[in-house]
């Protein structure tokens, strides 16, 4: 009967513990940024919204923090309505065929700046793993990392003269 009561005891604790560690994403606030050149003269800032997945950070136990989420790539928005049909398509971000970016975390850790993940990032089909810097302040999650397009099979047809070749990108992650 102890080991019945010990092992209720532990699974009431072990659920409650996810529980109070989930956070709810406000897709309202959530943004990925990104900025890249175009044509080497100007640079194009856009962004994509649509943030949905898990999110559970815990400062007090960062180690048993983990994030599954995912964007939806059809947001795309860099304020040019043609630019943006054309990143939607094939030649880019093939959207109806590859409809989110999604990132899920393997490990998180403590840093002398803040914390980092490390974890699969999946664009266009293709999964690599990516290390990102954040801070987690006012329950906002604020990461940055540099992509190169070409990892990721985006625009290879485009070479580097019209699209630069690497993205800075900002990930804003606000959680109740």
């Amino acid at each position: 009967m102890k080991f019945i009561k010990s092992l209720i005891l532990i699974v009431f604790i072990s659920a409650t513990t996810s529980f109070v560690n989930a956070q709810t994403i406000n897709t309202d606030k959530s943004e990925v940024k990104f900025k890249i050149s175009g044509g080497g003269i100007f640079t194009v800032k856009g962004t994509f919204t649509g943030m949905k997945g898990d999110f559970n950070f815990n400062a007090s136990d960062v180690s048993g923090s983990s994030f599954d989420i995912c964007i939806d790539s059809k947001t795309i928005n860099t304020k040019n309505d043609k630019r943006d049909e054309h990143l939607r398509s094939a030649d880019f971000f093939d959207v109806e065929k590859y409809e989110t970016i999604c990132y899920k975390s393997n490990t998180v850790t403590k840093t002398s700046d803040g914390y980092k993940t490390t974890g699969d990032l999946t664009i266009h089909g293709v999964t690599k793993t990516v290390t990102i810097p954040f801070t987690f302040k006012n329950n906002t999650f604020e990461g940055e990392l540099e992509i190169n397009r070409f990892d990721y099979n985006i625009g290879e047809d485009y070479g580097t003269f019209r699209v630069g070749e690497t993205a800075e990108v900002t990930i804003i992650c606000k959680v109740n």
